[in-house]
């Protein structure tokens, strides 16, 4: 059971990094740059970065799951019915749970290199909660 959900977790490791990475980088761009320009809202920027890495995610399936074939982790051979059993579809499952849930957090890392504040911020450089004395 542990090597079909590690077989599973592996390429979800990989889709989950890469969707975290181009949502958060793309969502910024669109927000700080052409959101402000546009006058959309953060939520807007985020849906629109949402869906380029989406779009990125269906392109780069085969690549992702061609680059977890390298790791060596070959699928068990189960009989049909290993296969339809409840454990191995619970093993399958919980694989991917866990490893996009592993692959979002590592897909995060862009956010150690953004700037904090808000885009008012950026404009004027004074921080929301602040006055103008």
């Amino acid at each position: 059971m542990i090597t079909v959900g590690l077989k599973n977790a592996l390429p979800f490791v990989g889709f989950g990094f890469l969707d975290n990475l181009i949502m958060i980088v793309a969502g910024d761009y669109i927000d700080t740059r052409i959101g402000t320009v546009l006058g959309i809202s953060t939520m807007a920027a985020a849906a629109l970065g949402n869906t380029i890495s989406d779009v990125a995610g269906i392109a780069s399936a085969w690549y992702v799951e061609h680059f977890a074939e390298k790791f060596g982790i070959h699928t068990p051979k189960l009989t049909p019915f290993q296969a339809n059993s409840w454990q191995v579809r619970w093993a399958i499952n919980a694989g991917r749970a866990i490893g996009v849930t592993i692959g979002c957090l590592l897909g995060m890392i862009p956010l150690i290199f953004l700037p904090i504040g808000s885009k008012s911020e950026e404009k004027d450089g004074v921080p929301k909660n602040r006055t103008k004395d």
